[in-house]
């Protein structure tokens, strides 16, 4: 009756201890199985151009300069069209972050600022130089900087960037969705984000 007795826990053991094993062995398959569907997802995303604009501005250009030991100015003008297309762009394929299969965590770490391209076309009119003060390269040079920086200023004070973000957390939410399925948590930084209203206030954090 004990050798019975004992063979039948025995048997107990080992079944317990088969399926235990073939537990853990499913977890694993599960988180790995978790783990390559979030990092494809991360690799799918790649590099998102967010938005595009236009922007148009009438700029004129003076330069004058003092000759013959200050006895004439000499003047130089020209009226300058401007014609540009801007991309504010992120790039998720860049995104720095960390998979922690043990907490079951995507945390994104950091993501970079975004890109804002200006592709200017430059249209000249009207130009007037004198012999002793002719346009030059420089003058070229200056123009564009001037333009470039009153460019920028345009695009801060339009909707662009605000745009771009609301693309780029529209991105973001696919990761929020991915990992709530599989039961997993996306974190930003050290906060993690349980609902869409904290991707919301992202902007306010990438700034």
């Amino acid at each position: 009756m004990r050798k019975i007795l004992f063979g039948v826990i025995i048997t107990l053991l080992v079944l317990f201890t088969f399926k235990y094993c073939g537990d853990k062995q499913g977890d694993k398959i599960v988180l790995k199985e978790s783990t390559d569907l979030i990092q494809e997802q991360i690799k799918n995303v790649g590099k998102l151009v967010v938005t595009e604009g236009h922007f148009s501005e009438v700029f004129t250009y003076k330069n004058s300069k003092l000759v013959f030991g200050d006895l004439l100015e000499a003047e130089k003008q020209a009226i300058v069209i401007v014609n540009a297309d801007v991309t504010i762009a992120y790039d998720l394929a860049k995104i720095e972050y960390k998979i922690d299969q043990t907490t079951k965590t995507l945390q994104i770490i950091s993501i970079l600022k975004e890109e804002i391209k200006i592709s200017p076309d430059f249209e000249y009119y009207d130009i007037q130089a004198d012999f002793l003060n002719p346009f030059e390269a420089k003058d070229y040079n200056a123009i564009k900087k001037t333009v470039n920086t009153s460019l920028m200023k345009k695009i801060e004070a339009s909707d662009l960037k605000s745009n771009a973000q609301n693309r780029l957390i529209s991105e973001l939410s696919k990761f929020l969705i991915l990992t709530n399925s599989l039961g997993w948590t996306l974190v930003y930084n050290e906060t993690p984000i349980q609902d869409f209203s904290q991707l919301n206030n992202l902007p306010a954090i990438l700034d």
